[in-house]
C-alpha cells in the first residue's frame, strides 16, 4: 500500500513538474493598445479575440494590455506616446486623424500586409479607402455610422405632419415650422440643427447631394506641385448653406450644447437629423418595439423630390504604430478584431454597423436585423455614404468650415461671403 501511494504520489508530482515545465517554457508576450471609449465594445472584442490569438500560438501566452481612454484624450495620448516612442502595438484612429498620423510618421505601413490579407473586396470601397493615405494601407476601417432624419411619429400626428413631407428641402422646413407652432407651448422644438463644433459634419451631406465636395485637386502648387484645394465655396456650397439659413430663418435654432440623440431621446426635438448611435440613447429592452414610436428616414432631406440624398460616415480605424515591437502578432490581432465572427458579436451588442458586405448583407446581417432597429435602412444609405478627406490639415479646414457656418448662424452673414473668406484661410492652410 505505502508502494502504490508513493507512486502514485511520484506520478502527481513528475505530470505537476511537467505541466509548470511547459507553462514556463511558453513565451511570454503582452500587447498594448490605447482605444477610444466606451469601454464595453472593447471588452467584447478584446476578449474574443485574444482567446483565437492564444488559441493559434499554443507556445505563447499572449496578454492584452488596452487603455480606454476619452475621444479628445486618446488622440492627445496616441501622439504623446508616438513623440516619446512608446512602444504601442495597437491603437484605434478616428478617420480623420489618420493623414496626421501617417505624414507624421506614427503608423505602420500595412499594404503588404493587407494585400496578403486579400479581403479588400469584402469592404465597402468607400471604407477600405478611409484607411489609405497618399494611396498606402495605413487602418483597417472597422465599423461605421451614418446620419439620418429619426422623428417621433407621435409629434408629427398630433401636429398633423406626414413623415413623408421631411424629405425635400421645402417640405422639411414647412414641416419644423408646422412642429414649431403645435409643440412650443409645451417646451418641444420642431426640429433640430446642430450648432456645435462638428457642425460642418451636419453641412456637408447637402454639399455632396449638390454633385460638390470639400476639397479638389490642382495643379501649381508651389511645393507640392499638385495638391488639395478648397472647393466648398462653389455654386453647391452655397446653395447648401443657403438652406442652413433658411432653417434659421424658418425658426429652427442652432443647438450650441450637443448630447448625441439624448435630446431627442428626452422629446425635447420632434425630429432630429443625427447619427445612427442615437438608437444608443435608449434602453436596449425597447429596442424591440422601437420602431412603433420612433420614425426613422433613411436620407438628409433633398432639393427636390427624386434627388439622390447623401450622408456622412464617421467610425473607427484600427491601425499599429510604427514603434511596436510586435508586428507580426498585432497584424494578427487587427485582422482577428475585424473578423465577422468576432466583430458581428460587438455589432449587434453596441448597435454599430459594418464595413463590411458579408455582416451588413450577408448571413451575419440576420442577428443585426432582428436585433437593431431600422438595420437595413442604415445599411442602405452607405452607398450614398462620404467619408470626410484625411488629410493633415483637415482639422484646421474643419475649423474653417465651422466659422463660415457660425458667421451664418449668429453673424448674420450671407452664405457666399462667408465660404469664400473661410476658404480663403483653407487655402492658406494648405499651402497655396
Amino acid at each position: 500500500m505505502v508502494f502504490i501511494l508513493s507512486s502514485a504520489f511520484l506520478i502527481s508530482v513528475i505530470f505537476t513538474g511537467l505541466v509548470n515545465s511547459l507553462y514556463a517554457q511558453k513565451e511570454q508576450v503582452t500587447l498594448t493598445a490605447i482605444v477610444a471609449e466606451p469601454k464595453e465594445r472593447w471588452d467584447v472584442l478584446f476578449d474574443n479575440a485574444s482567446k483565437k490569438l492564444n488559441e493559434n500560438h499554443p507556445d505563447m501566452d499572449i496578454q492584452i494590455d488596452y487603455r480606454v481612454l476619452p475621444y479628445d484624450a486618446t488622440r492627445t495620448q496616441i501622439l504623446t506616446s508616438m513623440a516619446g516612442r512608446t512602444p504601442i502595438d495597437l491603437i484605434s484612429v478616428d478617420q480623420i486623424w489618420l493623414g496626421e498620423f501617417a505624414e507624421g510618421g506614427f503608423l505602420t505601413d500595412l499594404t503588404q500586409n493587407a494585400t496578403s490579407w486579400g479581403r479588400e473586396g469584402d469592404w465597402y470601397p468607400v471604407n477600405w479607402e478611409g484607411g489609405k493615405y497618399e494611396d498606402k494601407i495605413y487602418g483597417i476601417w472597422a465599423w461605421t455610422d451614418v446620419r439620418a432624419l429619426w422623428y417621433w411619429k407621435d409629434l408629427l400626428r398630433d401636429a398633423g405632419v406626414d413623415p413623408r413631407t421631411l424629405e425635400t428641402w421645402n417640405g422639411y422646413l414647412s414641416a419644423a415650422q408646422k412642429l414649431n407652432d403645435a409643440l412650443g407651448q409645451q417646451g418641444i422644438q420642431g426640429s433640430h440643427l446642430v450648432g456645435a463644433s462638428h457642425s460642418p459634419d451636419m453641412w456637408y451631406p447637402y454639399l455632396w447631394m449638390l454633385g460638390g465636395d470639400i476639397l479638389e485637386e490642382r495643379s501649381g502648387h508651389p511645393t507640392k506641385g499638385t495638391y488639395w484645394f478648397p472647393a466648398y465655396n462653389s455654386t453647391e456650397g452655397v446653395q447648401s448653406l443657403e438652406f442652413i439659413k433658411r432653417q434659421v430663418d424658418a425658426g429652427i435654432k442652432p443647438q450650441v450644447n450637443h448630447f448625441w440623440g439624448q435630446e431627442f431621446a428626452d422629446k425635447k426635438f420632434a425630429m432630429m437629423l443625427e447619427g445612427s448611435w442615437l438608437l444608443g440613447t435608449f434602453p436596449r429592452e425597447q429596442w424591440a418595439g422601437l420602431n412603433q414610436s420612433v420614425g426613422m428616414i433613411p436620407m438628409f432631406p433633398v432639393p427636390n423630390e427624386g434627388n439622390k440624398s447623401a450622408t456622412m460616415m464617421g467610425g473607427w480605424v484600427l491601425s499599429i504604430p510604427e514603434t511596436s515591437e510586435n508586428k507580426d502578432l498585432s497584424w494578427e490581432l487587427l485582422t482577428l478584431l475585424v473578423d465577422p465572427e468576432i466583430l458581428t458579436t460587438m455589432l449587434e451588442k453596441e448597435g454599430y454597423l459594418p464595413t463590411q458586405k458579408p455582416i451588413a448583407e450577408g448571413s451575419y446581417s440576420q442577428s443585426l436585423n432582428a436585433t437593431i432597429p431600422y438595420y437595413s435602412d442604415m445599411i442602405s444609405m452607405i452607398p450614398v455614404g462620404h467619408s470626410r478627406p484625411n488629410i493633415p490639415e483637415y482639422p484646421q479646414i474643419s475649423d474653417n468650415i465651422r466659422e463660415a457656418i457660425d458667421g451664418v448662424y449668429f453673424g448674420g452673414k450671407d452664405p457666399g461671403q462667408a465660404l469664400q473668406e473661410s476658404a480663403v484661410k483653407t487655402a492658406e492652410v494648405l499651402g497655396w
